[in-house]
């Protein structure tokens, strides 16, 4: 059993193994992105159907390589990116033959999120942005307050000037997410607005330089933050390297003192 695991591990480890499913990730993806055409589909359903039975196996095998690789399932499933590689596998098992085609192409997209869990890379960014989580709900209710504030003084202000885009509160909502995006903003809502309020002016600029450029920008600080932080906590640098090991000494001599008295 020792000696499987080992060859398992091995195997799990190669860059060969791991390239060759990024490289069936990829076909997957292909696969499921041709099936959209119905040309395509109806004419090769059948090698469709088999392409993704037999992609379904493999990538089942590949897990319980990685299993068996491990010194225990228990650490196999202390990684989430592991669960979630099992859910999608499960669903597509449970799934073959369903009638539900919909949920069964969903599933069949969703495996291409493996790519996710395969390349450490990817695996690294999108663990950082779960990092932000927390601190992005904070920002998310300064946004919510400020998008709030604006789409009730826009609704009171222009509501008769342009009720398609300030007519009710939900349609001011959705006119200022298009003008924090900064897309067609100026000549889309602004300057229809300008030509009848020439006052308005002061709205929209105040509410882009807060929004776009001090809020937004926030988003963008906490998420650079962490990844660097999740790069540090992988790949530590020289000096967090001697701090770790400073640190070390400083534990041991302390433990030396303590015995000694």
């Amino acid at each position: 059993m020792t000696h499987m695991r080992q060859t398992c591990a091995r195997i799990s480890e190669h860059p060969i193994f791991t390239n060759t499913i990024i490289l069936l990730i990829v076909l997957n993806a292909l696969l499921v992105g041709l099936e959209t055409y119905t040309t395509f589909a109806s004419q090769y359903a059948g090698l469709i159907a088999f392409g993704d039975k037999l992609l379904l196996w493999i990538f089942t095998i590949e897990i319980i390589i990685r299993i068996i690789g491990r010194k225990s399932t228990i650490e196999f499933l202390k990684d989430p990116w592991n669960i979630f590689d099992i859910v999608i596998i499960s669903l597509g098992h449970l799934l073959v033959g369903s009638h539900y085609v919909t949920v069964l192409r969903i599933v069949r997209v969703l495996r291409v999120l493996r790519a996710v869990s395969v390349i450490p890379s990817l695996r690294k960014m999108v663990n950082a942005l779960i990092l932000t989580i927390p601190s992005m709900g904070t920002i998310l209710l300064l946004l919510g307050i400020f998008f709030y504030i604006f789409a009730v003084i826009g609704t009171m202000l222009f509501s008769a000037i342009a009720p398609e885009y300030f007519g009710t509160l939900h349609d001011s909502l959705l006119t200022l997410f298009q003008v924090i995006t900064l897309e067609s903003w100026a000549s889309g809502v602004m300057r229809p607005i300008l030509a009848e309020d020439p006052t308005s002016w002061w709205y929209f600029v105040t509410f882009i330089l807060i929004g776009a450029f001090v809020i937004i920008n926030l988003f963008v600080g906490v998420i650079v933050n962490n990844v660097e932080e999740a790069s540090r906590e992988e790949t530590p640098s020289p000096t967090d390297m001697k701090l770790a090991e400073m640190q070390k000494e400083l534990e041991e001599i302390k433990k030396l003192i303590q015995n000694k008295s």
